[in-house]
C-alpha cells in the first residue's frame, strides 16, 4: 500500500468513526443536525482547498431548495440558506488571507458602492424598526446573499470560463427542474388549480417558479446566440421549447409579462434607450400613484366582495382578471391600498425591515377586502417597491431605484462598449434578466426570496465583472465565441 492510498484509507476511517460518534451523541440528545457536523468538516476543508467548488454548489441546489420549519418560529430554505453563509464566511476569509484576490478598483466599483449604501440605510431602518428582532434576522440574512452572490463572485468571476460555468450550472438545473414540475404536472393533467402543488417541494408556489423559470431563457438564448457548435445550438432551441411550455403551463401571468418585457428590454439595450424608459416608467408611477390617491379616487375602483373569488379554471381566472373580480389581484389591491396609506406616517425610516405583516392591518381599506385578508400566509405586500418605501423609508426606496437603475445603465453601456463577444451577450442578457426581475417584483416580493434574489445580486456582481474584465483586456483582440 503506498502512502497516498494509506493517508486515504486512514481519512476515510476517521471520518467513519466521527460520524458514527455523532451520529451517537445525535440520537441520544435528539440533536439531528449534529449528525451532519463530520460532513460540514469535509465541506470546509474541500471548500478552503477548492472555494470555487464550493460557490458552484451553491448554484447546483439553488432550484431544488426547498423551505423547511424546524419550529413555528424559526424556517430555513435548505440547503440553500445554509450554503449560502458558508459561501459567504468561506470567502471572506479567503478575501482576508489573500488579498490581492480583489483588487481595490473592483471593491471601488460604483455598484458596489450603491450597494453598500442600500445595504447602510437597511442597517439604519433596522435601528429605527417596529420589531428589532425581525429586522435584525432580515439584515443578517441579506449580509448572507450579498456575501454568497456578490463577494465571491467578484473573486470567482475573473476569468470568463467561471462565468460560462456559473451560466450552465443554472441553465441546466433550472432545465431539470422544469421538467421535473411538467412531469409532476401531467398527474393533474395540466391543471390550472394544482400547477402550485405540481412545483412543489422545490418551490412555495407557481410565481416562485415561473420567475426562476422565465430568467433561464436569456441564459439559453445567450448560448445559443454565441456558439459556433451546431450540436449545442440544438440543444438550446429544443431547452427554450421545453421552458417555453414550462412556462406556459406554470400560469404565471406576471412571468409573462416578464418575457414580453425582456423581449422588449432587448431591443431598448441595442437601441440605447432602456434607461430613459426607466426614468420614464418611474416618474409615471409616481404620478400614477398620487393622481389616483387624490380626491380618494381609488375608492372608485373597488370591487365586489361577494364576487371576487378563485377561479380553478384558468380561462376564467383571465377573464376574471380583466373584470378585476379575481381574488389574487383584488387582494394585492388591498394591501397596495395599505401601503401607500402607511407611507406617510414613517417616510423616513420606515417601519423597519421584515415588519409590513405586523403593521399593515390598521390602514387597510374595507372596501378592498377579499377573501383571503386574512393573510394566514403572513405575506407581504406583493409589490417589492412598495414593500421597500414601507420598511425602509423613502430614502430605502430612491437608494434601491439608484442602484437598479446604475445596474441597467452598465448593461447598457457595457453591451455598446465591449468588443469581446461574449462579454457583450453577457452584459445584454444580464440587462434582460435584471429588466424580467423588476417585472415580477411589480406584482411580487421575490428580491428576498433564495430564487430570486441571487439572481439579482449575481447580476450585479456579472455587472462589475464584465466591466474590470473588459477594461483589463481592452486591447486584446475580440472574442468570436460564447461556448462551444
Amino acid at each position: 500500500m503506498n502512502s497516498r492510498t494509506h493517508t486515504t484509507a486512514v481519512s476515510f476511517t476517521l471520518l467513519g468513526v466521527l460520524f458514527i460518534g455523532f451520529l451517537a451523541v445525535a440520537v441520544l440528545t435528539e440533536w439531528y443536525f449534529l449528525a451532519a457536523l463530520p460532513f460540514a468538516a469535509v465541506l470546509l476543508y474541500n471548500g478552503w482547498t477548492n472555494s470555487y467548488l464550493v460557490f458552484f454548489l451553491l448554484l447546483l441546489s439553488l432550484p431544488f431548495s426547498f423551505e423547511y420549519n424546524f419550529t413555528p418560529s424559526f424556517g430555513s430554505d435548505i440547503p440553500d440558506e445554509g450554503l449560502m453563509l458558508f459561501v459567504s464566511l468561506l470567502f471572506a476569509g479567503y478575501w482576508v488571507f489573500n488579498p490581492a484576490s480583489l483588487q481595490l478598483r473592483t471593491i471601488q466599483h460604483p455598484l458596489l458602492i450603491l450597494l453598500v449604501a442600500h445595504l447602510g440605510w437597511i442597517l439604519i431602518a433596522t435601528l429605527f424598526s417596529s420589531d428589532h428582532l425581525l429586522s435584525i434576522k432580515f439584515f443578517l440574512a441579506k449580509g448572507w446573499y450579498t456575501g454568497a452572490f456578490v463577494l465571491a463572485p467578484l473573486i470567482v468571476f475573473r476569468e470568463k470560463k467561471y462565468i460560462k460555468t456559473a451560466a450552465v450550472i443554472f441553465a441546466a438545473t433550472m432545465l431539470a427542474a422544469a421538467v421535473i414540475a411538467m412531469v409532476n404536472h401531467l398527474k393533474y393533467d395540466f391543471s390550472f388549480a394544482a400547477v402550485s402543488d405540481a412545483v412543489a417541494p422545490f418551490f412555495r408556489n407557481h410565481v416562485n417558479y415561473s420567475a426562476m423559470l422565465v430568467c433561464a431563457l436569456p441564459v439559453f438564448a445567450a448560448f445559443h446566440q454565441c456558439s459556433t457548435s451546431k450540436s449545442i445550438k440544438a440543444i438550446c432551441k429544443t431547452s427554450v421549447i421545453l421552458l417555453l411550455v414550462a412556462l406556459f403551463l406554470s400560469y404565471a401571468r406576471g412571468a409573462w409579462l416578464a418575457l414580453l418585457m425582456g423581449g422588449f428590454a432587448y431591443w431598448l439595450i441595442k437601441k440605447r434607450s432602456l434607461l430613459t424608459l426607466y426614468v420614464a416608467g418611474i416618474l409615471i408611477t409616481v404620478f400614477a400613484v398620487f393622481w389616483i390617491k387624490s380626491s380618494d379616487r381609488y375608492l372608485e375602483f373597488a370591487h365586489d366582495h361577494d364576487t371576487t373569488v378563485f377561479h380553478e379554471d384558468f380561462r376564467e381566472h383571465l377573464i376574471a382578471t380583466y373584470k378585476l373580480k379575481d381574488v389574487s389581484s383584488a387582494e394585492r389591491f388591498y394591501r397596495w391600498v395599505a401601503a401607500v396609506r402607511m407611507i406617510k406616517y414613517e417616510w423616513l425610516t420606515g417601519y423597519g425591515p421584515n415588519t409590513f405583516y405586523d403593521n399593515y392591518r390598521p390602514y387597510t381599506i374595507p372596501a378592498y377586502k377579499t377573501w383571503v385578508s386574512n393573510n394566514t400566509e403572513h405575506s407581504t405586500v406583493h409589490n417589492y417597491f412598495l414593500l421597500l418605501a414601507v420598511e425602509q423609508g423613502i430614502p430605502g426606496l430612491f437608494l434601491f431605484l439608484l442602484l437598479l437603475g446604475t445596474m441597467l445603465y452598465y448593461a447598457q453601456h457595457l453591451y455598446h462598449r465591449a468588443e469581446d463577444v461574449f462579454y457583450k451577450t453577457v452584459a445584454i442578457m444580464t440587462g434582460v434578466v435584471i429588466i424580467m426581475i423588476v417585472t415580477v417584483n411589480m406584482l411580487s416580493d421575490l428580491i428576498e426570496t433564495d430564487k430570486i434574489g441571487s439572481l439579482f445580486f449575481l447580476c450585479l456582481s456579472v455587472l462589475v465583472m464584465t466591466d474590470r474584465n473588459t477594461r483589463k483586456s481592452s486591447q486584446a483582440a475580440p472574442d468570436v465565441q460564447c461556448i462551444s
